[in-house]
């Protein structure tokens, strides 16, 4: 009778942990109300059923204590094919300020009039309560979705084919990268490499539960993890769509040339080029199409001598001061073909 009770008490206390109440309030409650609808609405209506021994309801109530990921009041996007809105103020009408991909997670600050005041990743503002999980629906939920990451603690972490130190390095990754974990195996840690397996070793990563974040409109806009200068950059030199062309200039109203053109811009920012497009390619860091990222600079040449530059600003396209006719235009990055790709932004 004693381990009866012992039993109850411990699941209450799971179911509290998970609710994220405790104990008393939980013990209160069924007092007051029916022990069965609770815990249906806890979504762990079985628990009381299931056989576990004293010790194994410890370890359920020990693990729910760590079942919010970071979060004091979770909250996941519950959407299907679509994005969830998140706005600047709580109306449809409210300006978008970033979306929340199914399955996102958000902290949810309050909640009034059908609308969630949440903050999730970078990004602060209002949902529609409607498509937004809580509590323990929430929790349910996110233990699908939270995903197992092993988290560069080193710069240059290398990730072999075999799980041994003579093996070959596939490829180096920075300290902060994330790979998905697939089976820790000790002092090696198999994880997915696009769609390979590899290997790092464990003691140069940090292992991680993580739930994904809403994405903010520039990265939306740009590509994520596009810096705000990055952004900035292409903002300013899209200004001039339009303006003239004029061999030798450098203004960026009354006319510039190709280098002219990316020479303005950048100034702006704080980086000084030459006015000459051979020169400029010789500078930053070399860097293949597939790398490009906006404010990039993208190279064209003509009988095997670059004779012309351009600013790549996302979404495949560049911006240029292409010819007397046109003037600055856009630009497929493509348009033709690329002869060299730098980078000058150190971000």
């Amino acid at each position: 009778m004693r381990k009866n009770r012992m039993q109850g008490r411990i699941a209450l206390l799971s179911v509290g942990l998970i609710l994220g109440v405790g104990l008393e309030g939980m013990v209160a409650s069924a007092a007051m109300t029916d022990n069965n609808q609770i815990l249906k609405t806890a979504g762990v209506a079985s628990i009381l059923e299931a056989t576990f021994t004293e010790e194994e309801y410890i370890a359920f109530a020990e693990a729910s204590k760590g079942a919010s990921w970071g979060y004091t009041n979770l909250g996941i996007a519950n959407v299907e094919s679509v994005n969830l809105n998140v706005r600047a103020l709580p109306s449809t009408s409210g300006k978008l300020v970033g979306k929340m991909r199914a399955g996102a997670a958000c902290e949810v600050l309050e909640t009034s009039e059908g609308w969630a005041h949440i903050k999730s990743g970078e990004i602060e503002g209002y949902v529609s309560e409607e498509y937004l999980l809580v509590g323990p629906a929430a929790k349910l939920k996110a233990g699908e979705l939270a995903k197992c990451l092993a988290i560069a603690q080193t710069d240059g972490l290398n990730v072999r084919k075999e799980a041994n130190t003579e093996s070959e390095v596939l490829t180096q990754v920075l300290k902060g990268e994330e790979l998905e974990v697939i089976e820790d195996q000790g002092e090696w840690i198999k994880v997915a490499l696009d769609s390979d397996e590899a290997y790092v070793k464990a003691e140069y990563v940090q292992i991680e539960e993580k739930l994904e974040t809403a994405i903010t409109m520039t990265e939306l806009l740009y590509g994520e993890g596009v810096s705000d200068v990055r952004v900035e950059l292409v903002e300013y030199a899209k200004q001039f769509l339009g303006n003239p062309y004029v061999w030798g200039g450098t203004s960026l109203t009354k006319g510039a040339d190709c280098s002219g053109f990316t020479l303005s811009v950048y100034k702006k920012f704080g980086v000084k080029l030459p006015h000459y497009s051979v020169s400029q390619s010789k500078m930053g860091k070399k860097i293949s199409t597939s790398e490009l990222q906006p404010g990039d600079l993208v190279f064209y040449s003509k009988n095997g001598t670059i004779n012309h530059v351009a600013i790549y600003i996302g979404n495949g396209q560049v911006i240029h001061a292409s010819s007397p006719k046109s003037g600055i235009k856009i630009s497929k990055y493509n348009y033709r073909t690329p002869a060299k790709c730098i980078s000058l932004l150190n971000d």
